[in-house]
């Protein structure tokens, strides 16, 4: 299938653009969010920690080139020559001016072992003008965005106080259709109140949004975020392991096979993670979910129709 995997990995996609493995390097850029500034709100989305999503991401009081040296240096023992993926990944990294947007990008695509940019962002954060600078980055380099829609139900929406309408996502997605821009969507598996039917839903929606990648994150609950706060209210049910793992098959089985999968789970820090604690164990749910593949004879796009 790719690269004897039963889904088209991330991996898999970088190999056979680059002609050998890459990494990624998580960097803070130093933004903060308009959920969070008091633009929009000042406590972000409910899942989001003070650390903006970014637990593993590298020092914000240090630059972006030291930045890149300090995450080279973590993977240095099995990774100490090849070419690595700059990726902004916690806050908003499109919302501030256009000159710290071109010194940052630029900072980062200098580094001699930077082979390109994973921005992470939200649909209603990017204006015509940084589209514009993407776009002219984008002649030269590799660079892709990344928008975390994480559901397209309005009332799961309100609930995780996403901050933005599907709409927007619909035309910020447009838009980088337009220029050429690949994007990557974020889903969410597990959130309160979303049934299966619900989930696949939103996945089909992701089919049609002709997103270049996406990425399912399970729904895990970290220490003081408002999530921890609602959860200790109303107590919902987290997913079990067996049952994610059926899930993210079935959601692989509906899923344009073109489609590149960038993740199929989501973890928090042992020190931090509330629940379900069955997610500190990556590896067996990436085992697991390559087991069922196998065991249906199943693969990526198996039941994927066009709509």
């Amino acid at each position: 299938m790719w690269d004897n995997k039963r889904f088209h990995t991330l991996n898999y996609e970088l190999k056979k653009k680059f002609g050998e493995k890459i990494y990624k390097v998580s960097l803070d850029g130093g933004f903060t969010c308009p959920n969070r500034d008091g633009t929009l709100g000042n406590k972000g989305c409910i899942f989001c920690s003070d650390k903006g999503s970014g637990e593993f991401a590298g020092d914000r009081r240090k630059s972006i080139g030291d930045q890149i040296d300090d995450q080279l240096k973590l993977i240095e023992k099995k990774f100490p020559k090849g070419k690595v993926i700059a990726y902004f990944q916690n806050f908003t990294n499109t919302y501030a001016s256009i000159e710290k947007l071109r010194k940052i990008y630029t900072e980062a695509l200098s580094h001699p072992r930077v082979s390109g940019l994973a921005i992470a962002t939200r649909p209603d954060c990017i204006p015509e003008e940084v589209l514009d600078l993407l776009e002219e980055l984008g002649k030269e380099n590799f660079i892709w965005i990344e928008l975390g829609l994480q559901t397209i139900h309005e009332k799961t929406s309100e609930l995780i106080n996403r901050g933005y309408s599907l709409e927007q996502f619909i035309i910020s997605a447009e838009n980088l259709l337009e220029k050429k821009i690949p994007f990557v969507t974020h889903l969410i598996l597990g959130l309160p109140g979303e049934s299966k039917t619900d989930i696949l839903n939103s996945v089909r929606f992701v089919n049609k949004s002709k997103s270049w990648g996406i990425k399912l994150h399970l729904l895990h609950i970290i220490k003081e975020t408002p999530l921890h706060e609602y959860y200790k209210r109303n107590s919902f049910p987290l997913m079990e392991k067996e049952n994610y793992i059926e899930l993210v098959v079935e959601i692989l089985e509906i899923l344009n096979p073109e489609m590149t999968v960038h993740r199929i789970t989501g973890d928090g820090t042992k020190d931090t993670l509330i629940g379900p604690l069955w997610s500190l164990d990556k590896r067996s749910i990436l085992n697991g979910v390559d087991k069922l593949l196998k065991e249906k004879n199943s693969y990526q796009g198996k039941f994927y129709t066009e709509y």
